[in-house]
C-alpha cells in the first residue's frame, strides 16, 4: 500500500501529468482538497473508488482515513492543487507517514505561477531585465512569515515576484513594493489561473488600486516585475548565429563532436 501525493495542477482538468492521471486511475481511495481541485480530475478515479473531500477534515481526520486504507491494503491518491513543493501542507503529512512507516510517493504538478504566466503570454525571465522569480506570500492566519522573508527584501533585488495567497492584503503589497519597483512597474493579477472563469487584470503599482476596486477574491496570484509585457530586452545568446555551442558548433571546437 502506498499513499501517492499528486500535484493536481492549477485548475484546468487537463493540466495534469500522465503519471498523475494513471496513479489516480489505479487507486481505490482518493483524498482531495475539494476547494481547489477541479471535479474533472476526479473523473479519472476508478468506479466505486472511495472519494473524500479533505477540505472538511482536520489533519488528524485525514491521517485516520490514511491509516484505515493502509490496514486494508488500498493505495491512496492524495490530491493537492498546483505543485506539492509549495504551500501544500504535504510536509506535515509526510512526517506523520514516516513515523507510521507508511510508504508514499510524490508526483509533481503544474504550479499556479506557471499557469498565470501562460495566461499572460509572458516569459518571466528576460535577458537584461530579470533573471530571477521569487515565489512568496504575505503573513496569514495559517502560516506566519520568517523574519527575514519580507516583500521589501525581495523587491530590493529587482526580481519578478509571484505573490500567492495575498490578494486580501493588496494595499500592503503595493505600499511595500512601490518604493523599490516604482509606481510604473507592471503588475498582473490572475484569478483562478487556467480555470474556465479565469480573469486577468493588468495595471501598474500606481494604478492597481483603481483597476481592482472592491473586486478581491481569495484564489488569485499577484505578479510584479519589469518583464511583464516588456518588449525592451536583449535577445538571448542561446540562438545567436555566432554562438558556438555543443549541438551547433561554428568550427571543430576541442571536445565537441563533428556534425554533418
Amino acid at each position: 500500500m502506498t499513499v501517492h501525493f499528486i500535484g493536481a495542477g492549477p485548475g484546468a482538468a487537463d493540466l495534469l501529468t500522465l503519471r498523475g492521471r494513471d496513479l489516480i486511475a489505479a487507486c481505490p481511495v482518493c483524498l482531495y482538497a475539494g476547494s481547489l481541485v477541479p471535479e474533472g480530475v476526479l473523473a479519472h478515479c476508478p468506479n466505486r473508488a472511495r472519494i473524500i473531500n479533505t477540505a472538511l477534515l482536520s489533519l488528524d481526520d485525514i491521517m485516520t482515513e490514511i491509516v484505515a486504507a493502509h490496514r486494508e491494503g488500498k493505495d491512496i491518491a492524495r490530491l493537492h492543487s498546483g505543485d506539492l513543493s509549495i504551500w501544500s501542507a504535504m510536509g506535515e503529512q509526510l512526517r506523520r507517514l514516516r513515523a507510521l512507516q507508511i510508504p508514499y510517493s510524490i508526483t509533481p504538478g503544474v504550479p499556479a505561477f506557471s499557469a498565470a504566466a501562460a495566461a499572460l503570454e509572458a516569459e518571466l525571465t528576460l535577458p537584461g531585465v530579470a533573471q530571477s522569480v521569487v515565489l512568496t506570500r504575505t503573513p496569514g492566519r495559517a502560516s506566519a512569515m520568517p523574519e527575514g522573508e519580507k516583500l521589501a527584501s525581495f523587491a530590493a533585488t529587482g526580481a519578478v515576484l509571484a505573490i500567492h495567497l495575498s490578494i486580501h492584503q493588496l494595499p500592503r503589497v503595493i505600499d511595500e513594493l512601490a518604493p523599490h519597483y516604482g509606481a510604473d512597474c507592471p503588475v498582473a493579477i490572475v484569478w483562478r489561473a487556467s480555470w474556465l472563469d479565469q480573469r486577468i487584470i493588468r495595471a501598474t503599482l500606481g494604478t492597481l488600486d483603481a483597476a481592482i476596486g472592491t473586486e478581491l477574491e481569495r484564489t488569485a496570484l499577484i505578479l510584479v516585475g519589469k518583464t511583464l509585457g516588456s518588449e525592451q530586452f536583449a535577445e538571448s545568446r542561446l540562438y545567436a548565429a555566432d554562438y558556438d555551442r555543443r549541438y551547433r558548433p561554428l568550427g571543430l571546437t576541442p571536445g565537441f563532436p563533428e556534425v554533418s
